[in-house]
């Protein structure tokens, strides 16, 4: 069983920065590809940002690229987002979540991921 506890989220002005980190416990972190992904209130859940198991490999959603830089330190079974330049439109809760298939893909559907954490809230406003 794995178990991802996300933290770091909380309230920031518009052109501000934070970083957000998901710890990981009772798996193999370091073959998980790794996601994070965001849910605004009547919005659907949407993948943020991807990192492939050894860090090589990254995507971005468009709405981010360029501001938000997702990582990994594989010895501390931990994955972070570091977003910048932050919108009022990047509120929302930020997810981080798991997919343990081992078919060495990016995948920004949720349904390829099997672990999730709870959740932190992101709020960008004046």
């Amino acid at each position: 069983q794995v178990q991802l506890v996300e933290s770091g989220g909380g309230l920031v002005q518009p052109g501000g920065s934070l970083i957000l980190s998901c710890a990981a416990s009772g798996g193999i972190f370091s073959s998980y590809t790794m996601g994070w992904f965001r849910q605004a209130p009547g919005s659907e859940r949407e993948c943020v940002a991807v990192i492939f198991a050894s860090g090589g490999s990254r995507y971005y959603a468009d709405s981010v690229k360029g501001r938000f830089t997702i990582f990994r330190d594989n010895a501390k079974n931990t994955v972070f987002l570091q977003m910048a330049s932050l919108k009022p439109e990047d509120t929302a809760v930020y997810y981080c979540a798991a997919d343990t298939a081992g078919y060495r893909l990016i995948r920004t559907s949720t349904a390829g991921y099997d672990y999730w954490g709870q959740g932190t809230q992101v709020t960008v406003s004046s």
